[in-house]
């Protein structure tokens, strides 16, 4: 009697649109439930304490996760491989993109090329017309998801320029100064312990714990009753619109701090070991910025996550999910290659004498830029959005096929 056969698990994508929506919603709430213990606890050891005390602590947490992972892994969903579908999507692209290049590979491999498809070994994964149909939708992905790169370049600007700006701004202490209700031994105990400036990026985290579940219990069902719910395209370009707005705010927050700097209002600060002459206008009014980023996030990063995923093809949806992440990282590079071209002599960003201090600089200028860089690149992702939309909507679309073969 043959042993039964083991029921295969569901996808999150089996059980339709609106439950792969609210996957990657919960997802995301759930990485940033994490990234509140982070900026609470981590930031303020680290900047008040001993950044080597603080850094430890997410070591420790890394080292726990890993284990928690290994003794989970029993009871993982996995499947075995089945061939590289990024070997095959290369393969594809150099014989479309280099004929003559593949020709030349092909004439290295006088028995593969004699062979037709059929008289070849069986190998394991998808067969070549599968490959094919995968490939037409990954050309159809691609400038999607290319076209969001500049909106990461706005986007990491929260973890670097807009930590760098707070820094040349007033950071209050977590205790006045005089205080009528606290004693003097307590006073001098807390009078030297600042608000990290870290601390900022939890408006960013805020707006999303709170936006997320209001956004997936109460939003999104009355606009899907209302046949009003916009698809991730059109929330992604909504949150490229939230993340122009944050660095524009950015901006004209620079352009303020420059002018008492360079009419010498400036208050020093010790923020560990380094000395900064701020502003005297408060670390407060970077929070407009950091919810901005934050309400930027929502629209464009998760809807970002749900469209990789469900717009792959099911033998890759791994490596688009991949993809969608490398090109977040190229945002981020892109960022910081800008920054380290307009550090250079005669740049916006010089600054010989020390490079930690921007009071010399004119990063408004800068912030300025990536706004215009967001806004051209913006109306670009529109028209390839809506040019990728008709197409998906059209009979003779093929990704249906592909994103429904196993």
């Amino acid at each position: 009697m043959p042993a039964p056969r083991a029921r295969e698990q569901p996808r999150v994508m089996d059980l339709g649109r609106d439950a792969t929506r609210r996957f990657f919603n919960w997802f995301y709430w759930s990485i940033n439930l994490g990234a509140v213990l982070s900026l609470l606890v981590v930031a303020f050891i680290q900047q008040n304490i001993s950044f080597l005390l603080g850094y430890s602590i997410p070591v420790g947490c890394v080292g726990l996760a890993f284990f928690i992972f290994l003794f989970a892994t029993p009871v993982f969903v996995t499947k075995p491989p089945m061939g590289s579908q990024v070997s095959s999507m290369l393969k594809l692209a150099l014989q479309n993109c280099c004929p003559q290049l593949w020709q030349r590979h092909l004439a290295r491999d006088h028995q593969g090329a004699r062979l037709l498809p059929d008289q070849r070994s069986p190998q394991p994964g998808a067969s070549p017309q599968e490959d094919i149909a995968n490939f037409q939708v990954l050309v159809k992905i691609l400038p999607v998801m290319v076209t969001l790169v500049p909106y990461w370049m706005v986007y990491f600007q929260m973890q670097s320029t807009y930590v760098l700006q707070g820094l040349h701004l007033h950071i209050p202490n977590i205790f006045p100064a005089n205080p009528s209700n606290i004693s003097m031994a307590l006073r001098a105990q807390g009078s030297s312990y600042t608000i990290p400036e870290a601390w900022l990026l939890l408006a960013n985290v805020v707006v999303v714990l709170i936006l997320v579940p209001l956004k997936d219990r109460l939003i999104d069902p009355l606009l899907l009753r209302c046949k009003l719910l916009p698809s991730a395209l059109q929330k992604m370009a909504l949150g490229m619109f939230f993340g122009f707005t944050s660095v524009i705010v950015a901006g004209v927050l620079e352009m303020e701090r420059l002018h008492y700097i360079h009419h010498n209002q400036t208050v020093s600060q010790q923020i560990g070991e380094v000395l900064y002459n701020a502003a005297p206008l408060s670390i407060w009014w970077q929070i407009p910025q950091y919810l901005l980023i934050g309400i930027s996030e929502i629209f464009a990063s998760i809807p970002g996550l749900e469209f990789a995923y469900s717009e792959a093809p099911r033998s890759m949806q791994g490596a688009i999910m991949g993809i969608f992440f490398c090109l977040s990282g190229v945002g981020s590079l892109l960022g910081s290659s800008l920054v380290a071209l307009l550090s250079l002599p005669g740049g916006w960003l010089h600054c010989p004498e020390d490079f930690g201090n921007i009071n010399n600089c004119r990063m408004d200028l800068y912030f300025f830029l990536l706004a215009g860089i967001q806004a051209v690149t913006a109306l670009l992702f529109v028209w390839i959005a809506g040019r990728y939309e008709r197409v998906s909507q059209g009979p003779a679309s093929h990704s249906c096929f592909s994103r429904d073969r196993g």
